[in-house]
């Protein structure tokens, strides 16, 4: 009786210690999907006034106040096989995209400062306080696929700009005359990417199967000039070269004075 207690008292030992190591190769491939999952992406937009994408996820909670705050169901938590960041804000303009709500509800209830409120706010000169401002929102930037985009076939259509809650601001529409027909203008739609908040407003309008104009995060879209270049007549930029090290900025002085347009002594040379 006894020998059979102490085998039973074995066994419910040796099933709890696999039963254990189950539950811990789960948990081992579950972290191994969500850290696969975070770094699957590149193309996340997050809710306005979000800080860097590496400092984001350092900040964010993932506690969902700043989708239940959205009155548009924009945002949502990114779940398993969304192939971002589990538990993160992000939404897809495609489907619902932001409103540019004026009161920006989604950021002031942060409580990490993942959603930083002054980076969507501006000073008020009456008040001499800030106030929000989803204008100043850098969600991201639309870029267009002029090769899909039917104005730049000809057919007039201009429902991005007109979509837009800035327009001639943040999209513009440049005429130019249809050689092709002699008769008509093509409606091509400008992107301002300085100005545009990345919204998605577009995106959602755009009559193609396949959005023609769509938002992506600014890293992707938009270059970075080294220290080396420097506009002459931009007195702020000029100010870069104050503490620039010779080293750093090249002592090819041929080079440099070919960019700068004494040229003509080289050509003699």
């Amino acid at each position: 009786m006894k020998k059979e207690k102490k085998m039973a008292t074995r066994r419910d030992a040796l099933r709890k210690m696999l039963q254990g190591a189950g539950f811990l190769g789960m948990g081992g491939l579950a972290w191994g999907g969500y850290i696969d999952e975070a770094k699957a992406t590149e193309v996340i937009l997050r809710p306005p006034g979000a800080i860097t994408e590496e400092d984001f996820l350092k900040a964010c909670t993932r506690c969902g106040e700043c989708v239940t705050a959205c009155p548009y169901d924009t945002l949502k938590l990114a779940e398993p096989g969304d192939n971002k960041p589990i538990g993160t804000p992000f939404f897809e303009p495609r489907k619902i995209p932001c409103e540019m709500c004026t009161e920006i509800p989604c950021v002031p209830v942060c409580p990490s400062g993942a959603l930083d409120i002054k980076s969507v706010s501006t000073l008020d000169e009456e008040s001499k306080k800030d106030k929000l401002d989803i204008n100043k929102a850098r969600m991201g930037a639309a870029i267009i696929d002029k090769k899909n985009c039917v104005a730049f076939w000809g057919i007039q259509c201009d429902l991005c700009y007109r979509a837009c809650p800035l327009m001639d601001e943040a999209i513009s529409i440049e005429y130019e005359r249809n050689e092709r027909t002699g008769k008509h203008a093509f409606l091509k739609p400008v992107v301002n990417t300085e100005v545009c908040t990345g919204c998605g407003l577009c995106e959602a309008a755009c009559i193609t199967e396949k959005a023609s104009i769509m938002v992506l995060p600014l890293h992707l879209i938009t270059g970075k000039v080294s220290d080396t270049y420097i506009k002459g007549w931009d007195e702020n930029d000029e100010k870069r070269l104050e503490d620039a090290d010779e080293q750093e900025v090249g002592n090819s002085d041929k080079a440099l004075e070919y960019l700068n347009g004494d040229w003509e002594d080289l050509i003699d040379e």
